[in-house]
């Protein structure tokens, strides 16, 4: 009797690991699929880039929007800021021309144009050309939908770059409270740091 028990036992040990090995063999495992998606994002053949962590991914709310990331605001401020990349299919624009109307969104506490304390730098990532924008004021965005009402946002700031791959120009717009643009001003150098002309 006692026999026969240990060999059922025995038995339902066979069948125990040789199912376990068969799902082993067969069945994905919890790891598998590569790269965590917040360390992982790309726009589509063109542009690819990797966003710092802390920025949350957000669904583009236009089809020129290939990417859009809420960034978290600094102590003190009332609002996130915005990170969006844009692409044109018709192009979108020269870079100088895009440039002039982004610092054209700001205004000095006076109200006048603040072109004269913009910061301009142009530097190349992955053989892709960027020029890059600072500008801080009291912001108008000229796309209209950021802002209710039209209504101007002082003591703001925009990072802004240019991306001039093979497939055209791309436009990278970070625009928020100063406080919030500052926090993550290193964050805005290393997304664009990772930037790699798409296949």
């Amino acid at each position: 009797m006692r026999l026969r028990h240990f060999e059922f036992l025995l038995l339902f040990f066979v069948i125990a690991v040789a199912s376990c090995s068969q799902k082993s063999q067969n069945g994905p495992t919890a790891t598998s699929g590569g790269l965590k998606p917040e360390t992982a994002h790309g726009a589509e053949p063109g542009l690819q880039f990797t966003p710092p962590r802390g920025w949350i991914p957000e669904t583009p709310s236009s089809a020129s929007r290939k990417a859009q990331y809420k960034v978290p605001r600094a102590q003190g401020d009332s609002e996130d800021a915005t990170l969006v990349v844009y692409y044109f299919a018709g192009g979108g624009g020269t870079p100088q021309a895009n440039v002039e109307r982004w610092i054209g969104e700001f205004a000095g506490p006076d109200g006048k144009p603040v072109s004269n304390a913009a910061k301009i730098t142009h530097k190349t990532v992955d053989h892709i050309p960027l020029t890059i924008v600072d500008v801080s004021g009291s912001y108008s965005s000229s796309m209209g939908s950021m802002l209710s009402g039209g209504a101007s946002k002082p003591g703001y700031r925009m990072l802004g770059a240019i991306a001039e791959t093979a497939n055209g120009p791309w436009f990278v717009k970070l625009t928020g409270p100063q406080r919030t643009v500052a926090k993550w001003e290193s964050g805005f150098e290393s997304f664009l740091n990772s930037m790699k002309q798409g296949q």
